[in-house]
């Protein structure tokens, strides 16, 4: 059973670190879910379970994304919030999913499934709340590592 569970855990981004070993991954995966599931309650969607109920594809999407966006700021780049969407949308379209007018997860639909330019701005607006995460995370790293090494 503890194997399992280490299984899982490495699976969902578990001890997942980027080079420096300054980020935890996981961390940032369960902060922007959390925000995501906040921001969608202001907008009167209660879809979203707190990340330990989550499936697992829910949250290895979001560990996927913070990969994404810490690939490109570890070599200095900065994400647009446009290209975190269209990142989202190949994970997603690799794993089968479509566009759908409602969310549906067993027939792997979703709304979102739509060019960036097209997605109405409630919800373009939950990529830059991500890149907004991701990267204040990253640059906190970058200040405790100049910190440790002076």
């Amino acid at each position: 059973m503890g194997m399992d569970r280490a299984r899982s855990s490495r699976r969902l981004g578990g001890g997942r670190m980027i080079p420096g070993g300054m980020v935890d991954i996981l961390q940032i995966a369960k902060v922007c879910h959390a925000a995501n599931r906040a921001y969608c309650q202001t907008i009167g969607d209660s879809s979203q379970f707190p990340w330990q109920e989550s499936p697992d594809w829910q949250r290895e999407s979001a560990i996927k994304g913070v990969e994404f966006h810490l690939s490109h700021l570890t070599v200095g780049e900065k994400v647009l919030p446009s290209a975190s969407h269209e990142s989202w949308m190949e994970e997603k379209k690799s794993a089968g999913w479509k566009y759908g007018p409602v969310k549906d997860a067993e027939k792997k639909e979703h709304p979102c499934f739509l060019p960036y330019d097209q997605l109405p701005s409630e919800q373009r607006i939950k990529d830059y709340i991500f890149s907004g995460i991701v990267e204040a995370f990253y640059r906190e790293s970058i200040d405790r590592r100049k910190a440790v090494s002076a």
